[in-house]
C-alpha cells in the first residue's frame, strides 16, 4: 500500500501536488487555512479535507507535503516531524538558516524523511546533463551561469532571489559537489524594498566560478542553465521544446603562434526522455518514505542553498 500523504496548502503549487499525488495513488487528504478551498479540492479529488490544526495528530497520515508561504514552513515542519510524519517542504524551506536547521534537526531526531522541493533536480534534461558531466563529456567544468527571468510572481515576504534562485542553486550545487567559498550579491528594487532583479556571483574551492541572474520584472521568460567545460559547453533551456532542451556545443579554442584561435560548431541536441519533473519528484519522495533512503534533495542541501541566498541578499530601504 502506498504511503498516505496529505498536502498542506492548496494554493497554486499545492494544487499541482494534489493532482499529481492523486494520479500516483498516494493522496489521502488536503488541508488549508481556507476551509472552503480545501473542501473544494477534497470533493474534486475524492479525499479528506482536514483542518490544519488537526492534521498532525492523525494516525492515518504518513507524510505531509507543505506548500505554504515560506515563513510558515519551519515551525510546521518541526511539528510534523515531532508528530511522526515524513515531510516534503517546498522551497524555500525557511527564511533564515537557523529556522531551516531547526526543521532539519527535528526530522533527524525523530527519524523522519525530510525532503525539499527543488523540483528541477528531477527534470530529465538536468539528469541527462548531470550524466554527461559525470562521464567527462564536457571536460573539467570551469563556469556555470543560470538565468531565470519572467514577469511575477510577486511576494510580500521573499524577493526575486529567494523565490526564483533556489532551483538553480540546487542544480549548481549538484554539479559542483561543494559549497562556494565566496558569494557576492547585487540587487535592484523597483516596486518596494524587495529585490525584483538579483545577481549572484560565486567562487568555488576548485576555482570554478558561477553566476546567477533572477528577475521577476522581465518582459520575456528565460529558463536557462549553461555549463562551460574544457572540452564542450552545454545548455539546458527549459523554454525550448523537448527535442531542443539540452544542447551541447563542441567549440574549440586554442593558441596558435601566440594568437588565440577558435572554431564554432552547430549544437548537437541530446535526446531526453520526456517526463514531468513534479511527478518524478513525488515518486522519489514516495520511494524514500517506503525505503527510508535519504532524498536526493535533502534538508542538508536546502540549508546549503539558504546559506547562499542569505549571503547574496541585498537589503533596500523604501525611499
Amino acid at each position: 500500500m502506498k504511503p498516505r500523504i496529505a498536502v498542506l496548502g492548496c494554493g497554486y503549487w499545492g494544487s499541482n501536488h494534489i493532482r499529481t499525488l492523486k494520479a500516483l495513488g498516494a493522496l489521502h487528504a488536503v488541508s488549508d487555512a481556507n476551509r472552503a478551498r480545501a473542501e473544494g479540492f477534497a470533493s474534486e479529488q475524492d479525499c479528506l479535507a482536514i483542518e490544519p490544526d488537526h492534521l498532525f495528530g492523525r494516525d492515518d497520515i504518513d507524510a505531509i507535503v507543505m506548500a505554504l508561504p515560506p515563513q510558515f514552513h519551519a515551525d510546521l515542519a518541526v511539528r510534523a516531524a515531532e508528530s511522526g510524519k515524513d515531510v516534503l517542504v517546498e522551497k524555500p524551506i525557511a527564511l533564515t538558516v537557523p529556522d531551516a536547521e531547526r526543521a532539519v534537526q527535528a526530522a533527524k531526531d525523530n527519524g523522519r524523511v525530510f525532503m525539499v522541493g527543488h523540483v528541477l533536480r528531477f527534470h530529465p534534461a538536468f539528469e541527462t546533463l548531470k550524466g554527461l558531466i559525470d562521464k567527462g563529456e564536457l571536460g573539467e567544468v570551469r563556469y556555470i551561469h543560470s538565468h531565470r527571468l519572467g514577469l511575477g510572481k510577486f511576494h510580500t515576504e521573499n524577493d526575486a532571489l529567494w523565490d526564483l534562485a533556489p532551483h538553480d542553486l540546487s542544480m549548481i550545487l549538484a554539479i559542483t559537489g561543494t559549497e562556494p567559498i565566496e558569494v557576492r550579491g547585487e540587487g535592484a528594487a523597483l516596486l518596494d524594498s524587495l529585490s525584483d532583479f538579483a545577481h549572484l556571483h560565486m567562487r568555488f574551492p576548485n576555482g570554478l566560478r558561477s553566476h546567477l541572474f533572477a528577475s521577476r520584472l522581465n518582459p520575456y521568460r528565460e529558463r536557462r542553465l549553461t555549463v562551460v567545460g574544457t572540452k564542450a559547453m552545454a545548455v539546458f533551456d527549459d523554454v525550448e521544446p523537448w527535442e531542443r532542451k539540452l544542447a551541447v556545443y563542441r567549440h574549440a579554442v586554442w593558441q596558435d603562434s601566440g594568437q588565440w584561435a577558435f572554431t564554432t560548431n552547430e549544437p548537437s541536441y541530446v535526446a531526453v526522455a520526456q517526463g514531468m519533473p513534479l511527478t518524478r519528484e513525488l515518486e522519489h519522495f514516495i520511494q524514500c518514505i517506503e525505503t527510508r533512503a535519504e532524498p536526493r534533495t535533502s534538508g542538508e542541501e536546502a540549508i546549503r542553498v539558504l546559506r547562499i541566498l542569505t549571503a547574496g541578499t541585498v537589503t533596500h530601504t523604501k525611499s
